[in-house]
């Protein structure tokens, strides 16, 4: 068999029950995902998969490096805001091995389509990373008409020059993909394509509502409007994007031998439904960090089946690197684990600790097995997640040996990472004031 095509699908603040796969409700236009529904019901879902932050920067220095975020100055700041244009550090040096440049030394094509939010020109881009090719926004969050970032300043680029293109970003970014699939199904060479959207992150813009770009342009963080019926839509529409990739992968004869991997970067944001999980985009409760994780791959992976394995973001671009037979530069060498053996075969779980850690609110977590060492403010927590996934039951007086040894595991595990620098930022589009929190 051929080196297998790559496509790493991430969607934007998306929570862990919007889609109908993983329980999410149907809308009042009918079922919101049919597609990933469709290639999860046709390969393998994931139950147990987390992100490595629950803010997105953080989780994308993860996911290119497939190493620990917090090896980065870069990915200390939670997340990479505006401000940071023209900074030579808040961003992925162009001398770190990545998912991208590893496989693109190995004879892969390389594309971005989407948003990088690794750091602005010119001292950082996704063409300095490792991608041939790049389409998308530099920052965190852009308007879907108009293309602007928060600051109000353009942000859509073709490479690492400025781009202007009328259209639903969306759209253009799932139409910019079929493009790419039809281009390079004409070559010998195996691809690999980051297809990472923006929805359904604010502000609040199905197809119908290019007015209201105008109304948004200097706060993006659209605090006075959006619902839920908007955010499905928003849902729906890149859902749509993804079959009309799915389609150009059928008609070109690349399906078979294709991993499609569909994430999240971090856990729902304020319309999300993350049922029945506690917490949001920020947080280290399950719903800030425990996203939808479904991988496609008709030549390798059996369809219908479902995983409790443990895992997180940088797991996955390990996985990628093992399966294109693709070695990690030795003084890099990776902290994520190829999920390779699970996606081959069934009964091939392992113990896999996944360690995390926020400057915000002193925030730790430690995921062993069923269970979850918790801080938050100072309290610490333990719960069993099997036995109770809204971690609502701290076991931690009734188990203090257990909660003893998983905080001297953490403490252990913290102690090999550089510590938050004490310029690191936390930025955070709304508060209390804003809305009423749980």
């Amino acid at each position: 068999m051929n080196r297998p095509n790559i496509i790493f699908i991430v969607a934007d603040d998306l929570g862990f029950a919007d889609l109908g796969c993983y329980g999410g409700r149907d809308a009042e236009f009918g079922p919101v995902s049919p597609v990933l529904d469709s290639l999860a019901a046709n390969g393998l879902k994931f139950t147990q998969g987390y992100a490595n932050s629950p803010v997105c920067s953080p989780t994308r220095f993860a996911m290119i490096t497939a190493r620990y975020q917090y090896r980065l100055r870069g990915g200390a700041d939670e997340p990479i805001n505006s401000r940071s244009k023209g900074s030579t550090t808040l961003g992925l040096p162009p001398d770190h091995p990545t998912l991208p440049s590893l496989l693109k030394a190995s004879g892969y094509r390389t594309a971005l389509i989407g948003k990088w939010h690794l750091g602005y020109p010119p001292t950082f881009s996704p063409l300095k990373s490792g991608y041939e090719e790049f389409f998308g926004p530099m920052s965190g969050g852009v308007d879907y008409f108009t293309h602007c970032s928060n600051n109000g300043t353009h942000d859509l680029y073709f490479g690492e020059q400025a781009h202007t293109e009328e259209g639903y970003l969306t759209d253009l970014l799932s139409q910019r993909s079929v493009d790419y699939v039809n281009r390079m199904s004409k070559q010998e060479a195996p691809f690999m394509l980051s297809l990472h959207y923006t929805a359904p992150h604010w502000p609040w813009e199905t197809r119908d509502d290019e007015a209201l770009a105008h109304e948004v342009k200097d706060n993006l963080f659209h605090l006075h409007g959006g619902n839920i019926h908007t955010y499905r839509r928003m849902i729906h529409h890149m859902d749509e994007g993804i079959g009309w990739l799915v389609e150009a992968l059928r008609n070109n004869g690349q399906l078979d031998n294709t991993l499609i991997v569909f994430t999240s970067d971090n856990g729902g944001e304020r319309f999300s439904d993350n049922w029945p999980l506690v917490g949001g985009k920020m947080d280290l409760t399950e719903g800030g960090i425990r996203v939808p994780w479904i991988a496609h791959w008709p030549a390798v992976i059996a369809s219908g089946r479902s995983s409790t394995q443990s895992c997180m973001t940088m797991d996955w671009s390990a996985t990628m690197l093992e399966m294109a037979g693709v070695s990690a530069d030795p003084d890099y060498p990776l902290d994520g684990v190829s999920m390779l053996p699970v996606l081959q075969a069934e009964n091939r779980e392992f113990v896999r600790p996944l360690h995390w850690r926020m400057n915000h609110r002193s925030q730790r977590a430690l995921r062993e097995g069923d269970w979850k060492y918790l801080r938050v403010d100072g309290h610490d927590y333990l719960f069993n997640l099997p036995a109770d996934e809204r971690e609502r039951a701290n076991l931690g007086q009734r188990q203090p040996e257990r909660l003893a040894a998983m905080r001297e595991n953490w403490e252990a595990w913290n102690a090999t990472m550089p510590p938050i620098p004490e310029d690191a930022t936390i930025s955070l589009g709304y508060s209390y004031k804003d809305m009423p929190q749980r």
